[in-house]
């Protein structure tokens, strides 16, 4: 009995001994508990970035600020965009993003904040996409980069005004539009919004799209009917019959439309529904087609583009290339009344890709762009430029004459041939060249540059105008704008060959005795004012001078001096001589001794100024220089022979001959002399 009793009594103490143990361990699971749990209230919830598709409009986000991840394929011109800079909610936002440069063809997250409506939108062409013009709109959004700002908390979930196939699945990406299926149905929902859970980044996209399965619907009696429709993957755009959308978003694929009674309009099969991102009929009207673009008038300009296609630019840099000839032609507005452009592709040697008659529009032409491919080779600029200068802008290439000529280089980092004497031909052509160089040569690079300075040794003025550094070649399109602009100021295009600035003229100037020492001076200060019209330099219009009496005296060619400054200060050491009148003799030694140097692409013009008859024949040596295309000026003072200054002057003589009775009037004939040159220099053909 006592044994029992004590293993009775072991028993318990081992019990209570374990219900204590049972109860410690209780607690400690509880304290762990409750310290994970805390542990994991205090740990901050990593973002998840909502994915939208192409087609969501800003407008029908009511999140007045959020970031959000685009997919690819924004780019296509049904996504459309309103505004510069400034979008109306009416824009398809990953499209404004693309236009905006803070997004790509490809996608990436952007930050979207929205911003009060503006009296008026104004369309561009950015980055591949046309934005339109807008009069107004309620509201407007900004892009930026998609970077969350400190003490700023985005929504994981956006909220939407109404149901739409705009919440791109992880699985899903921007597909082409398919008709929706659509069901019929009675059953009334009420109006609600959606919530759209957040897509986590880390999920992979797939390019296939998973198969709906159709849910069965309800029917009753209710002054309400309802439209209920099958959901299409992502990116398909379901566009307005007339119908309010009013549902919620489950995560099921089914979405239904309720069409409240009174109403008008019935669905019909084959009818389709509008996205809740419609245009309102109030705000918008629909616009016929617009013709073809005839070309900016404002920017009558032919141009020829010539592209690097070397190896050292890589497939992926000539794409980027290519991108931005796109973006300059739409951006120039191409067209018979505005800019033609052509391209030239140069490696080891150019080739001519398309001219200016090719394509008439910017539609075509960025097609054809699209098909160049890259040739290869070195970076032979001096060699493309030659090109353009011979075969490029001929008539048969479609050069329009009248149209200045303007060819812009891309080079990728430097030439490996030179360039200088190259473009020196070209500007004295009337080629306005501009260059652009992209990741140009760095210090330890230098030493490999076969021409330092080639920039400046290559375009029309040395005064920035002409030419543009772009440090990486992703930022060339940040130029688009700037060179558009820079090219079609015609005013600046101080290399077209103009009157002013494409002649070599010489002036043949009686030194004999009757002139006098104070009217030789009054005669030389005539010489210079006429010469102060012109635009004097190596490339532009040259001066030379030569001085007779029975004799004559070179007094300096055309290659003597290529600045007005220096051709002012020769004229005025040029010193009387005295003599007898030998005019006859004077035009042919011009012609041997002056413009047998000048240039082959000048205006060759030859302006005589006497004060009496010559002692020998006018009529042979003046036929010489009108038979070999110099046009020829006599201007006759006090007792020079009419009869001689008409057989000296070029046809019509009415124009070209001109008499003033003492030396103190001769500076009342500088402005007509000089109209006539140029009216004479614009009624013929040009470049």
């Amino acid at each position: 009995m006592t044994g029992a009793i004590l293993i009775f009594m072991g028993i318990a103490v081992l019990a209570m001994k374990a219900s204590v143990i049972e109860m410690f361990l209780v607690l400690l699971l509880i304290g762990t508990s409750g310290t994970k749990e805390v542990t994991k209230k205090s740990k901050k919830p990593k973002f998840s970035v909502p994915q939208i598709n192409c087609d969501v409009k800003a407008g029908k986000i009511i999140n007045p600020e959020f970031i959000a991840k685009c997919p690819a394929g924004c780019q296509d011109p049904k996504y459309h965009v309103y505004g510069t800079d400034i979008y109306a909610s009416y824009s398809s936002v990953c499209g404004a993003a693309v236009h905006s440069w803070y997004g790509d063809n490809s996608g990436g997250k952007i930050l979207v904040r929205k911003v009060a409506g503006q009296s008026g939108y104004k369309g561009s062409y950015s980055n591949g996409i046309r934005s339109l013009s807008l009069p107004r709109w309620r509201e407007s959004f900004i892009i930026s980069e998609g970077k969350q700002k400190r003490g700023v908390t985005y929504p994981s979930t956006l909220e939407y005004s109404s149901p739409k196939s705009s919440v791109a699945k992880a699985d899903e990406t921007t597909k082409p539009y398919q008709k929706p299926t659509v069901l019929l149905s009675t059953t009334p929902l009420p109006t609600t919004t959606i919530r759209v859970p957040a897509t986590t980044p880390a999920e992979p996209l797939s390019t296939t799209a998973k198969p709906w399965i159709p849910l069965d619907t309800t029917t009753t009696t209710s002054s309400t009917s309802t439209i209920t429709a099958r959901l299409q993957p992502a990116g398909h755009r379901i566009r307005d019959t007339g119908f309010r959308s009013t549902a919620a978003y489950t995560g099921n694929p089914s979405v239904t439309w309720a069409h409240t009674a009174g109403e008008t309009g019935s669905w019909k099969p084959g009818m389709v529904l509008l996205d809740a991102g419609s245009r309102p009929n109030e705000e918008f009207k629909t616009r016929p087609s617009e013709p073809a673009s005839k070309g900016d008038p404002n920017c009558k300009v032919d141009l020829s583009f010539l592209i690097d296609g070397s190896w050292s630019i890589g497939k992926r840099r000539f794409r980027i290339q290519k991108q931005f000839l796109k973006d300059v032609s739409q951006a120039l507005d191409i067209g018979p009344a505005g800019p033609l452009l052509g391209i030239v592709q140069y490696g080891d040697n150019p080739s001519m890709e398309f001219n200016l008659k090719t394509h008439s529009d910017s539609r075509d032409l960025k097609a054809a762009i699209e098909k160049i491919s890259q040739k290869g080779g070195l970076s032979n600029v001096g060699r493309a430029l030659s090109f353009v200068t011979k075969n490029f802008f001929s008539n048969a290439n479609g050069n329009r004459g009248g149209a200045p000529n303007v060819a812009i280089v891309m080079v990728d980092g430097w030439p490996t041939d030179k360039v200088e004497e190259a473009s020196r031909l070209a500007r004295e052509s009337g080629i306005n060249i501009f260059f652009i160089t992209i990741e140009g040569a760095v210090e330890n690079e230098k030493q490999n540059v076969i021409e330092p300075n080639f920039v400046n040794k290559a375009v029309c003025r040395q005064n920035g105008f002409y030419s543009l550094n772009v440090l990486s070649w992703f930022s060339l399109h940040k130029i688009v704008q700037p060179l558009v602009k820079r090219v079609c100021d015609t005013n600046r295009l101080a290399c077209s060959k103009t009157c002013l600035n494409s002649a070599d003229i010489g002036f043949v100037i009686d030194g004999s005795s009757s002139v006098g020492t104070g009217n030789f001076r009054t005669l030389l200060q005539f010489v210079a004012n006429l010469s102060k019209e012109f635009e004097i330099s190596d490339t532009d219009t040259r001066i030379g001078a030569v001085q007779y009496t029975y004799e004559q005296r070179l007094e300096f060619g055309f290659n003597k001096y290529s600045t007005k400054l220096d051709v002012l200060n020769a004229i005025k050491r040029v010193n009387y001589w005295s003599g007898g009148t030998s005019t006859g003799a004077a035009i042919h030694y011009a012609l041997e001794h002056l413009f047998k140097n000048s240039k082959p692409n000048k205006r060759k013009l030859m302006i005589l100024i006497t004060d009496g008859r010559s002692y020998d024949d006018v009529r042979v040596p003046a036929m010489a220089a009108h038979q070999n295309g110099v046009i020829t000026y006599s201007i006759g003072i006090a007792w020079a022979a009419q009869d001689e200054l008409e057989v000296i002057a070029t046809h019509p003589t009415k124009d070209h001959s001109f008499f003033v009775d003492e030396f103190d009037d001769l500076y009342r004939s500088v402005p007509k002399i000089i109209q006539n040159i140029c009216t004479e220099f614009n009624s013929q053909p040009r470049n």
